[in-house]
């Protein structure tokens, strides 16, 4: 069965005047169920408001833009009322319990990303409302939220009955949230446009990697990340997880071509990306991506906290550590051939600019 890999767009799930959230269909996208991946976008409009929730899947949240608030719940941990903006980052593992709220003109946009090995449907996150219409007391009868709660009936009828908004709600204007603290974001978050970058080539491009060591609750979600920007025209270098992990990949802004090739030198996958697409790269698939004028950039996780890739291109690639014999005998080329092509690509560049 051949493998569609075809980039996809999200489908709303859900929304009203208080924004949207929109996920990628299994059904659409074969590879999320293929690969235990689901992946999500929250869109908050101004004073909307994501009701306390949480998931059956670790995930990556990442801001693609606007600037609001977020509250954080790990397991019998306090509450965190954390800041966030565009570029920021953040793990969440098994068992917390978010919100999200933008007080803001602009719309609030976070992507969501992760795994759903656990999960109730391989492909795709189910979220568990703690309030609304559709929240978890619901279900409840009046007696057991009573008991549980230790409230008469009408106190319970009115907690349980009166949010009749489902997962996003639109607060009023007044309305007063808790205030973010600077300390909270500390182990909670890190904004890929302002940390240290991992990789830095002039006019090629930037990557920021995501792992246990600059966010170490990556290693409770299981997976790293990473914010890749390359320039116009320049190429991302051939290169595959070697460590069985797949690739996930959401396009942040501007558009490139993407090629992919799998077993028997068989090109897989041939398009033209836009931002807002997603795609996914199978284990040991081999992509390379090249920019169109205005640039590219991409949001990734890799299925392992700690991911290595082999580049086949540049002077740590695989084919500067072969011996001459062997890539003449391999290309089945003269020594000539041979000098020339090892000659080339001498730097540990994984992105190249365009020739001059």
């Amino acid at each position: 069965m051949e493998l569609d890999l075809t980039p996809k767009l999200p489908k709303q799930v859900y929304g009203g005047d208080g924004g949207s959230y929109s996920a990628w269909c299994p059904e659409e996208l074969p590879m999320l169920k293929e690969g235990n991946i689901g992946a999500a976008k929250l869109a908050l409009k101004q004073y909307g408001f994501a009701v306390p929730r949480y998931s059956d899947s670790p995930k990556v949240a990442y801001v693609l833009q606007g600037s609001g608030t977020a509250g954080i719940v790990l397991p019998e941990k306090e509450e965190k009322v954390i800041a966030i903006k565009k570029g920021d980052s953040i793990a969440l593992p098994f068992g917390v319990v978010t919100w999200w709220f933008n007080s803001e003109e602009a719309d609030l946009e976070i992507l969501f990303l992760g795994e759903t090995h656990k999960a109730h449907k391989a492909g795709q996150f189910t979220d568990f409302y703690l309030t609304g219409s559709n929240g978890i007391f619901t279900g409840f009868s009046t007696e057991f939220v009573g008991r549980a709660w230790d409230l008469d009936e009408t106190t319970v009828k009115t907690l349980v009955g009166s949010q009749t908004g489902k997962g996003i709600v639109k607060l009023g204007e007044d309305f007063k949230m808790p205030q973010p603290k600077v300390e909270d974001r500390d182990g909670f978050v890190i904004n890929c446009l302002e940390a240290p970058l991992d990789v830095d080539i002039k006019g090629g491009g930037r990557v920021v990697v995501l792992n246990t060591k600059n966010l170490p609750l990556v290693g409770e979600v299981g997976f790293g990340a990473d914010l890749v920007q390359i320039d116009g025209h320049s190429m991302c270098s051939p290169g595959f997880s070697c460590d069985s992990a797949l690739q996930v990949t959401y396009i942040v802004g501007g558009s490139g071509r993407v090629q992919v090739v799998g077993a028997d030198g068989k090109r897989v996958l041939e398009t033209h990306i836009t931002a807002g697409s997603l795609f996914i790269v199978p284990r040991f698939f081999v992509v390379s991506k090249i920019a169109d004028p205005e640039g590219m950039s991409w949001f990734s996780i890799v299925t392992t906290p700690d991911p290595i890739f082999t580049h086949l291109a540049g002077r740590t690639s695989v084919w500067k550590a072969l011996s001459p014999e062997v890539l003449q005998a391999a290309f089945k080329v003269d020594p000539e051939v041979e000098q020339l092509f090892r000659s080339k690509r001498t730097s540990d560049a994984i992105f190249f600019p365009p020739s001059k």
